[in-house]
């Protein structure tokens, strides 16, 4: 198993928001019968937070401005505006067993609605995927914390009041694989393509956590929580 995007900054950061109401579909021309190929379904699941040195309103008005961080805080991936919300994310290279796979997505980030916010796959226009299919989904929720209530001290003249920002994602990816795969245990193909997603996650989203999380500060002269304000935990998937 390999991957060819950047490794990892020493000061990660984190992920957003939901996905698509419709379920995945499968890649075109995954008919066993008209070209011997079969579609593996992979998928993972995180929990995360970040806290700011601010209050939910500013947090939240930075965070609805997403067209002035988003793209920016998204390198090394590249990010394209896509309707009024959207994005098209092109991943990076992945691959395994000598197959590789350059993911590209559509993404929302949709306006808050009873203070949970959504962030979802959606299809890039014009664009008919190679063999795979991806459907992400998550949410994102922000709250008010007093420094006392943190595990790591806060000075009071930097916020008296702070934001917690958390989300659960899930990333489920199916991948149609050429035959020469199949000879191949199915359980390793499955365990494999289930670990280079979730190592997929653990490299992207400590990055956009630590660069969202910096930029928001920098820009109101603040400085930077430490580390431990940063969480990433993988969870288990929901059932297909």
């Amino acid at each position: 198993m390999q991957s060819h995007y950047p490794e990892p900054s020493r000061e990660p950061a984190e992920d957003f928001p939901r996905a698509v109401d419709e379920p995945m579909t499968k890649p075109a021309e995954t008919d066993e019968e008209s070209n011997g190929n079969v579609a593996f379904a992979f998928a993972t699941a995180f929990q995360g937070g970040m806290d700011m040195y601010s209050d939910p309103t500013t947090v939240a008005d930075y965070l609805n401005a997403h067209e002035g961080w988003f793209r920016r805080c998204a390198e090394p991936m590249t990010a394209e505006p896509l309707g009024e919300n959207g994005y098209v994310l092109t991943i990076g290279h992945f691959g395994a067993f000598g197959y590789e796979v350059e993911p590209k997505m559509g993404v929302v980030l949709a306006p808050p609605h009873d203070g949970i916010y959504d962030m979802y796959s959606i299809a890039v226009p014009d664009y008919d995927p190679p063999g795979y299919a991806v459907d992400y989904r998550a949410i994102m929720t922000l709250a008010a914390v007093e420094p006392p209530g943190l595990p790591w001290p806060v000075d009071p003249a930097i916020a008296p009041l702070l934001t917690k920002v958390e989300w659960h994602l899930s990333l489920k990816v199916m991948i149609d694989f050429p035959i020469f795969i199949h000879k191949l245990p199915q359980d390793l193909i499955q365990k494999t393509g289930d670990r280079l997603l979730t190592q997929i996650v653990r490299q992207i989203s400590p990055r956009l956590t630590y660069t969202v999380q910096k930029d928001f500060h920098d820009r109101l002269g603040l400085p930077l929580p430490p580390k431990r304000s940063r969480q990433l935990i993988h969870t288990t998937p929901e059932s297909t």
